[in-house]
């Protein structure tokens, strides 16, 4: 007898959708099942047609724990999560104090975040301009990849110059690991930046011309020439811009180890959201122009998009009220990591008829691939974690305040209305969130590592 049968499904898989369901032992999948059989299972649950989808990997997330938990935390962090039908995160070096950039750091941050987890995790570790002698040992820690930044982070994490970019590259390829790049030119952006500040331009429009699209494609395309001469694995994260995805493609199609991030944000909002949204919605990269959204979407659905992940990046409101009347003042970073899957089923399930197996191969299957997780994680398949998320596709809502698990309960998203709802995630054959409530004790979610090397696709 089985644990649980999930049965009278519409089961997602990379390519295809079919009526069946889902049967568990312990915290794995025993069998995938075509069709409707009864099986006997000592708990069935019947989802009546509901959308059954692997468990969402968000690869990008700051829960800035430690020394900056009064932003976040991996409790209220994962629990965000689970809400939105994230099953694992992967968690940036950086927004923590002090960041993941040595093996012992690693340790501290895990051995402190253990008990608070909902969901299961991995760690990036960072690159900065100081700590390639400390790579390797990250590496045996079982950091999943690390963080670069070819710009200023705004906190103690510093950028890169292109020698430790392509000494990191070298490196990480050498271990079988990949460097993650924040793309932006940072004399471009700093030197923009000063001079509208001179100007006294503290409108909100200031801010994204202060980034603009040739500073990120400058920078990706630099980040690609880097990675092929070192025979390195890169990562480009949050792109903007369509030129910055059809980049990375070409890359890979001259034989550079390179994949592409975009979020849900950049194919949301636009600019007169961005202004009418204010310090909530301000990050770097920052929004585009609803030109480029559309743009950036014909991308996705062509299938030139890798991953799709949140960026959560939140903050104290005080971080960004401050900003209300001077963008400059405002903390960079769009909280998310609960939003996103709604975000992504209503702008592009049900406005532009993305096949739902996009979902699958873009914020579950490459994820796990390109961080070495696949198939314990990102798929459902007899021998995988049984992480699951169910979606009731038709149901419209409008999120508030009050929905969000966030610590501190503010998002660009608050006021926009989705169509397409999580109903219930489940972490390893259990059910984690329901209707709106967690169902397990923080400390539920494991500490996870890369399985092997990247394995170039």
């Amino acid at each position: 007898m089985a644990d649980l049968y999930i049965k009278n499904a519409q089961v997602v898989t990379e390519n295809e959708v079919f009526f069946g369901g889902i049967v568990i032992n312990g915290e794995q999948i025993a069998e995938v099942v075509e069709g409707s059989q009864n099986i006997d299972a000592s708990e069935v649950i019947d989802l009546d047609g509901q959308v059954l989808l692997p468990g969402i990997i968000d690869d990008h997330v700051h829960f800035n724990e430690p020394g900056r938990e009064n932003w976040e935390g991996y409790r209220t962090g994962s629990m965000a999560a689970a809400t939105g039908g994230v099953t694992t995160i992967l968690e940036m070096p950086l927004n923590a104090t002090p960041p993941t950039i040595t093996r012992d750091l690693l340790d501290q941050k895990r051995e402190i975040v253990k008990g608070e987890s909902v969901v299961d995790y991995g760690n990036w570790g960072g690159l900065v301009d100081d700590n390639l002698d400390d790579l390797t040992a990250l590496d045996e820690g079982g950091v999943i990849g690390f963080k670069a930044f070819m710009s200023n982070s705004g906190v103690d994490f510093a950028r890169v110059d292109d020698d430790v970019l392509y000494a990191g590259l070298k490196l990480a390829g050498d271990l079988g690991n990949l460097v993650g790049t924040h793309a932006e030119n940072e004399y471009v952006t700093s030197y923009l930046g000063k001079t509208l500040q001179e100007e006294e331009r503290i409108d909100r429009a200031a801010w994204y011309e202060s980034r603009p699209p040739a500073a990120e494609l400058e920078a990706i395309q630099r980040a690609c020439y880097w990675a092929g001469v070192a025979n390195g694995n890169l990562h480009v994260v949050h792109i903007t811009i369509p030129d910055g995805i059809r980049a990375v493609a070409e890359a890979k199609e001259r034989g550079i180890k390179a994949t592409s991030e975009t979020c849900p944000h950049y194919l949301v909002f636009d600019h007169d959201d961005f202004e009418e949204i204010g310090p909530a919605a301000k990050c770097a990269p920052p929004i585009r122009s609803r030109q480029t959204v559309e743009e950036m979407w014909e991308l996705v659905l062509d299938g030139k998009v890798d991953t799709i992940a949140s960026d959560h990046s939140p903050c104290l409101w005080s971080d960004k009220e401050v900003g209300l009347h001077n963008i400059w003042k405002a903390w960079g970073g769009i909280s998310g990591v609960q939003s996103m899957l709604p975000a992504i089923l209503t702008e592009g399930v049900h406005k532009r008829q993305m096949p739902l197996q996009d979902i699958t191969r873009m914020m579950a299957a490459n994820p796990a691939r390109i961080f070495g997780l696949y198939p314990q994680k990102g798929t459902l398949k007899p021998g995988s974690d049984a992480d699951m998320t169910v979606v009731d596709l038709e149901s419209e809502w409008t999120l508030t305040s009050d929905d969000l698990f966030y610590k501190n309960k503010h998002s660009a998203y608050i006021g926009r209305s989705f169509k397409g709802r999580v109903i219930q995630t489940f972490v390893r054959g259990r059910p984690v969130y329901q209707d709106g409530k967690i169902l397990v004790k923080p400390g539920y979610g494991k500490a996870l590592k890369r399985l092997y090397k990247y394995a170039a696709e």
